[in-house]
């Protein structure tokens, strides 16, 4: 069976979302004529559904990769949990800030799911804690990242 891809461009949509990535951050790097500037509400929602798709990939890579391969999928599960670190931390930062005025942009928790537009970003983070909490133990998510095991020749 061969692959429908060519192997040279086996995986286009992840490089074109690590491209895109590259060319947000690039454009971020304060310059003289464009100062930085904070991050908004926006910004981190786009962030945090980027980390939860990856977070979602992650997992996949970690059960697939797992029986043939364990030391190579827990590696990934590590992975996995640590992304989903980070993918927490981003939606925790999305509520430190300040809410824009405009309405219909308010926090309201206990309007989920009808609540407004801008809590996707909390529906989307409790969609994505189920399978955290079923795939992760609290000590897994407490613990500090564990240390490399094997090293690149650079």
């Amino acid at each position: 069976m061969t692959s429908a891809i060519p192997v040279g461009d086996a995986y286009p949509y992840l490089r074109a979302a690590s491209a895109g990535i590259r060319h947000h951050s690039r454009t971020l790097t304060p310059r003289p004529e464009h100062p930085a500037t904070a991050a908004d509400r926006a910004h981190l929602d786009v962030l945090h559904s980027h980390l939860t798709s990856l977070h979602q990939l992650l997992d996949q890579l970690a059960e697939t990769t797992r029986p043939p391969h364990p030391a190579a999928g827990r590696q990934l599960a590590t992975a996995h949990t640590r992304l989903w670190q980070a993918t927490a931390a981003v939606h925790d930062a999305f509520h430190l800030l300040p809410v824009a005025n405009e309405p219909g942009t308010e926090c309201h928790p206990e309007r989920l799911p009808e609540g407004p537009p801008v809590l996707t970003i909390c529906q989307r983070h409790l969609a994505a804690s189920h399978v955290v909490r079923r795939k992760t133990t609290p000590a897994d998510l407490s613990a500090p990242a564990p240390g490399r095991t094997t090293t690149c020749a650079q």
